[in-house]
């Protein structure tokens, strides 16, 4: 079951700005015993938050942290169509899961998920994606498509587009898109999409557009591709101006998609792509192409002249590199 936004959630509050906070005092402002504060310290340490502790001083968190605040991020929004409903936890196995499992019960568009720390989170084709507290952001949003999903094809790099562009709209310089779904700084994997959807090819569909952006985060061991969070690039942003700024630019981009497809916005997203007139390798069903990236077409496709034909391959199965590094027989997924 997921933690709620109690108790446990003031405390985390309380100890967010690093400072030494003895039990007496903690327990005051809890209007708790120090039995009960202790209890509550243990439910931090099982967020996987580390707690530095000094007799006569108290208990900190060494370097603060970033909670997100669902208050700080609506401030951010003007009147949307539509509303934004965003809900917060402190442990999820997966936003995105949650979000599919609200389906099955009733109306998710424009509902958003957010959790501290993500557990069981999950990439393309089935990899984990690494979320630990405080440190990223764990982000699924529902959205609701009439023109089934035929007229979907595109979306990830929309999402993808969005994302870059609120990272840009912060300062963040350098980003690229890596085809369908990844944002890289420096060839490094800054973020990662992850669409999920139920519906069929003609009626009404639903779709979980699943984020995670790496923030605060500066080692991991259990990463097996290069990555880079906004805090190693020197980028020192607010979690929830972050997501503030997702939400606006998605809002924005969806209602453009719903309007006009991808075509509309292929040029924004060839600007940012990586790969773009370079010499890439594909892997798919166990063969590998190296040929050259001429970008993506109307409906997002990826385009590449392999000994002199020129192909477009779409998502799923496929995996994309470029040439000068050397593929393994195994297919990518996200962080």
């Amino acid at each position: 079951m997921p933690m709620s936004l109690t108790s446990l959630n003031q405390l985390l509050h309380l100890l967010a700005d690093g400072h030494f906070h003895s039990g007496t005092d903690l327990g005051q402002h809890l209007n708790m015993t120090r039995a009960a504060v202790w209890k509550q310290l243990k439910g931090v340490e099982a967020l996987g938050v580390k707690l530095h502790r000094v007799r006569g001083r108290g208990y900190r968190i060494s370097g603060g942290l970033d909670l997100l605040d669902v208050e700080a991020i609506q401030r951010q929004l003007p009147v949307l169509s539509p509303l934004f409903n965003v809900q917060l936890h402190m442990s999820l196995p997966s936003t995105n899961l949650t979000l599919m499992q609200s389906q099955q019960q009733g109306y998710i568009h424009a509902q958003v998920v957010l959790a501290e720390v993500q557990t069981s989170g999950r990439g393309r084709l089935g990899r984990q994606w690494q979320s630990p507290f405080g440190k990223n952001i764990a982000l699924s949003l529902g959205w609701n498509f009439a023109g089934g999903a035929s007229a979907l094809e595109g979306l990830s790099l929309v999402v993808g587009l969005a994302l870059a562009q609120a990272l840009a709209d912060l300062g963040v310089q350098g980003i690229q898109l890596k085809w369908p779904n990844d944002v890289l700084v420096a060839g490094k994997k800054l973020a990662g999409i992850l669409l999920e959807m139920r519906g069929d090819a003609t009626g009404p569909c639903h779709v979980v557009i699943g984020i995670g952006l790496n923030v605060h985060l500066t080692h991991d061991e259990i990463i097996d591709q290069p990555w880079v969070s906004l805090k190693q690039l020197g980028y020192d942003l607010s979690r929830n101006d972050i997501v503030a700024q997702i939400l606006l630019r998605l809002n924005r981009h969806l209602h453009r998609f719903v309007q006009h497809g991808f075509a509309a916005v292929r040029d924004e997203w060839q600007h940012y792509h990586c790969y773009q007139d370079q010499r890439v390798q594909l892997l798919l069903s166990g063969r590998i192409i190296e040929g050259m990236c001429l970008g993506v077409d109307l409906v997002g496709g990826l385009i590449v002249e392999h000994g002199g034909v020129v192909k477009t391959y779409s998502g799923g199965e496929v995996s994309l590199r470029p040439i000068s590094v050397q593929l393994e027989p195994q297919l990518e997924g996200q962080v």
